[in-house]
């Protein structure tokens, strides 16, 4: 009789042989998943980011554009374990997000809690979103 752990070694490769190449380019990159909402003063953009350290999160705005940039880094390094397979996710990531005309972008607040980074953008009021041109006669 065949041992269980031969029988797994036997197994688990053979069943993803095909996937080693593409799980490799996938770790390469990957884009976090996100939500977005609004309230009556301001939009909330969550980003979900597992495993991701808050020194290795970017958040940037410019032209209008929210950009979230980072890097998950793989932690599988243990000396004396046989891996079959890993579903987990590992790489550089880059969202990016167009701001809305009447969001404040020089007010926006990140916070990385539990795995979610979650941007707050407080919205201007309609006086500061618009301006008015006085025309001139000629």
């Amino acid at each position: 009789m065949v041992e269980s752990s031969q029988t797994a070694q036997s197994f688990w490769p053979s069943v993803y042989a095909p996937l080693r190449g593409l799980s490799q380019r996938i770790a390469d990159y990957f884009a976090p998943t996100a939500d977005a909402a609004a309230s009556k003063d301001a939009y909330e953009i969550t980003i979900e980011l597992p495993g991701v350290k808050a020194d290795d999160i970017d958040v940037s705005v410019h032209d209008g554009m929210l950009t979230v940039k980072g890097e998950k880094k793989s932690e599988q390094t243990k000396e004396g374990q046989t891996w079959f397979f890993s579903e987990r996710t590992f790489g550089s990531f880059l969202r990016s997000f167009r701001l809305p005309a009447d969001a404040d972008a020089d007010s926006i607040d990140a916070e990385h809690k539990d795995g979610v980074l979650t941007l707050s953008i407080p919205k201007r009021t309609k006086a500061e979103t618009g301006k008015r041109i006085d025309v001139t006669a000629g």
